[in-house]
């Protein structure tokens, strides 16, 4: 029998599998990598080969996943055994690439055996866990295409590499102390030590509270004591980073349980291949540092994923079993991965430099989620994550798909696949966009794709935007341009298998998106599918001074509401009082001569405009403070709320207002006016859809948008419309944010292409 198999089967020790399986079962014949997959022919009595067939989904590698198996007969060729063949280059033909998977529990106990030869070794690795994706070049997924390519096998790394019956078996990263990458530790433009010397001056360096440059797998963190307030408040000086929470990384869930509360679910998203980053509850007895994440009743914590990062926060007497573990970069830049580019870059922000010789061939940021309904729920799809494909509801052509403007991800489709790429960040600057350009070219060659349609967000003035414009002009290819709003629904739908030319109902919640008609969309309900979509409800229009930059402002954007709800600025309120009275007199001119104040529908501000006026946050530092400050107050056990006034297509806030102001002038505490605020969502949430459903009998509601990040909002907005029957769709393999934005594009490029 010729069996073809596609999926992610290279990298995770899918051969030295399907040799040990053929041994066991006395068949003979061959295993080969392709460039689409791997190719197998067996030969045996046919008992025996349907027996081999069957348990090759059942028993296959923990990291191999299974997306097609074909076989065919064919005639017996007299094999004398089993063997595994070389790699079979075909021009053309792509497979999905694994991503870098944390440090298995083999590879772990060796890592602390003192008798194992790599012990206490940085860089310890097998099929089953190691880089990937951080160094792979091209496919298929051999040494020489990798950046380990450099580094020459010992005689002992060299029998375990060629030996199928050992789990080094091709396992293209491996290395040893005696051949391997080491370490060095750099300060001031010198090597100061090396290898484990190099260790252990950095750890010695983080307990005296210095900041440490650390080379990981995507690029260089930066890293200190968290409960060392001096230190993180001398990190965030110098990263010009104010208020942004820092991420943390344990030594293991021990570490973790006694800073956070931590359940059956986070503890599994914790200790998955992934490992991201997991937003959880802070317990107040945790010596912290308040500066790690101001204002917040929650940390983002992670698991060590790598040797090194083990060794680093390895417990001792004196250790740190915890650290601050932020990316290598100044605030809004991309993350430093290339080691002359990090000395240049970090050197203003680090006192030191772990760092190694094994190069990364693609930058990638750590992954960030959190557990919902206890599911995993991302907030960034990265490490760990990209670039596992997206399995598309039917087969899609080639497309590039550019994202958004912020938390900008691309995406890439062919067949059934849509690869989506890691984070790339905000496009606000060259550094960028330069990453975001290099990640397309990469991802092209990869997996093979050459675009024959190209897709973006309808603003003419987003970097993604323009790059594909001028793409498809000088490729000679048609250009889709999507509703920004409408590729969040798309997103959702695809996120879960939507493979139906049936209308879903979309709650598209978030801060900015272009509408057709040029005003700033943001607090959308629409019907529609993957083909087209209707603007049935929309957040009341409100003027916006100062357009993009009132993001930072939300006192303005709180005036700017009451304003245009015809509410007096009493001078008591929060958002009056932060603004002096020249500054309220220039916004007061702005919104009655309508100067730069373009008209929004956003949710994002709407968050924004509570939080003001509750006396939360006036102005913000990084995206989505005021709503997260605002949400992370709201008293879990309040049910009141106020109702919206829902009126032919809008519905507006008016009385939400009324309401609001009526309790803060009777002193209730911000623990019960942030959970009514946000309970008046979620009852505006179910009537809407309550409406619709009575006009079109459609009862599927996709939530879209990076609003529904807030973990309060999403579940009391799920647990009420799936009381009253409806059937809720939430994202679970992409984010909900813009990152997931491209995957909406590509599928609506699809079907608008198919139109036109």
């Amino acid at each position: 029998m010729r069996i073809w198999i596609r999926g992610i089967v290279q990298g995770v020790g899918f051969r030295p599998f399907v040799y040990q399986l053929a041994t066991r079962h006395k068949l003979t014949g061959w295993v080969r990598n392709t460039s689409s997959g791997v190719e197998i022919e067996i030969n045996g009595p046919e008992k025996a080969v349907q027996s081999f067939l069957s348990q090759i989904s059942l028993e296959k590698p923990p990291l191999a996943r299974i997306d097609q198996i074909d076989s065919t007969p064919c005639e017996p060729d007299g094999y004398a055994g089993f063997e595994i063949r070389p790699s079979l280059p075909e021009a053309g033909q792509f497979i999905p690439v694994s991503p870098d998977i944390s440090i298995c529990p083999d590879c772990q106990r060796e890592l602390f055996d003192p008798s194992d030869r790599r012990y206490r070794y940085p860089f310890i690795n097998c099929t089953n866990c190691g880089p990937r994706f951080t160094i792979v070049k091209d496919i298929p997924y051999d040494r020489p295409q990798t950046t380990m390519a450099g580094f020459s096998l010992c005689p002992t790394c060299r029998s375990e590499y060629d030996n199928p019956l050992d789990r080094r078996f091709h396992a293209q990263p491996v290395a040893c102390p005696d051949c391997g990458p080491h370490l060095s530790f750099v300060a001031g433009g010198k090597t100061l030590s090396d290898r484990e010397d190099a260790l252990q001056v950095a750890r010695q360096w983080l307990k005296e509270g210095k900041i440490i440059a650390i080379k990981g797998l995507g690029g260089y963190h930066l890293a200190c004591d968290p409960t060392n307030t001096a230190a993180v408040h001398i990190l965030r000086q110098r990263k010009k980073r104010s208020d942004k929470p820092f991420a943390l990384m344990a030594f293991n869930l021990e570490t973790l349980e006694r800073h956070c509360q931590i359940n059956a679910a986070e503890r599994a998203l914790l200790g998955s291949h992934e490992r991201p980053v997991v937003i959880l509850e802070k317990k107040v007895a945790s010596p912290v540092a308040p500066e790690v994440a101001p204002n917040q009743s929650t940390l983002g914590c992670m698991l060590a994923y790598t040797p090194l990062h083990l060794l680093l926060l390895e417990p001792d007497s004196n250790g740190l079993d915890l650290l601050v573990m932020t990316s290598g970069n100044l605030s809004e830049e991309p993350i430093a991965y290339q080691d002359d580019e990090a000395f240049e870059r970090l050197d203003p922000i680090a006192d030191g430099f772990l760092t190694h010789n094994r190069p990364i061939h693609i930058r990638v940021d750590d992954s960030v989620g959190r557990v919902v309904d206890q599911q995993p729920y991302l907030i960034r799809r990265s490490r760990g994550y990209a670039p596992d494909p997206v399995r598309l509801p039917h087969p899609v052509r080639p497309i590039l798909a550019a994202g958004g403007e912020l938390k900008n991800v691309f995406c890439l489709t062919r067949g059934q696949y849509a690869f989506l790429s890691h984070h790339i960040g905000d496009m606000e600057n060259y550094e960028t966009l330069r990453s975001f350009e290099e990640g397309i070219v990469h991802f092209e060659r990869l997996f093979r794709i050459k675009p024959e349609i190209i897709a973006c967000d309808l603003h003419p003035d987003y970097l993604a935007s323009r790059y594909a414009r001028a793409r498809a002009v000088a490729e000679g290819l048609p250009l889709i341009e999507v509703q920004h709003h409408h590729a969040h629904l798309a997103s959702c739908l695809a996120d879960n298998g939507w493979d139906s030319d049936e209308s879903a109902i979309g709650l598209s919640f978030d801060g900015t998106g272009l509408g057709p008609d040029g005003a700033i969309w943001g607090g959308e309900v629409l019907l529609g599918n993957y083909s087209q979509y209707q603007r049935l409800y929309h957040l009341s229009y409100v003027p916006l001074p100062g357009g993009d930059s009132a993001t930072r402002k939300p006192a303005r954007i709180a005036l700017a509401h009451l304003w245009q709800a015809g509410l007096d600025w009493d001078t008591n309120l929060p958002p009056v009082a932060d603004q002096c009275e020249n500054d309220r007199t220039l916004l007061h001119s702005m919104l009655n001569a309508r100067i730069n104040t373009p008209l929004t529908s956003s949710m994002g501000r709407f968050f924004d405009a509570a939080s003001a006026l509750i006396g939360v946050r006036q102005e913000a530092t990084y995206e989505g403070q005021a709503a997260i400050e605002l949400e992370a107050l709201a008293d879990p056990i309040e049910t009141g709320y106020y109702e919206f006034n829902i009126q032919a297509d809008e519905f507006n806030p008016f009385p939400v207002w009324q309401g609001l102001l009526k309790d803060l002038n009777t002193g209730l505490p911000q623990p019960i006016l942030s959970a009514r605020f946000h309970n008046s969502l979620v009852e505006l949430n179910l009537e809407i859809c309550r409406r619709i459903q009575r006009a079109t009998g459609v009862n599927t509601v996709a939530l879209g948008g990076g609003v529904w990040q807030n973990r309060y909002l999403l579940e009391h907005t799920i647990r009420r419309l799936d009381r009253n029957g409806f059937h809720v769709l939430v994202h679970r393999q992409v984010p909900t944010n813009d990152g997931g934005l491209a995957l909406g594009q590509a599928l609506i490029a699809e079907k608008m292409a198919v139109k036109n």
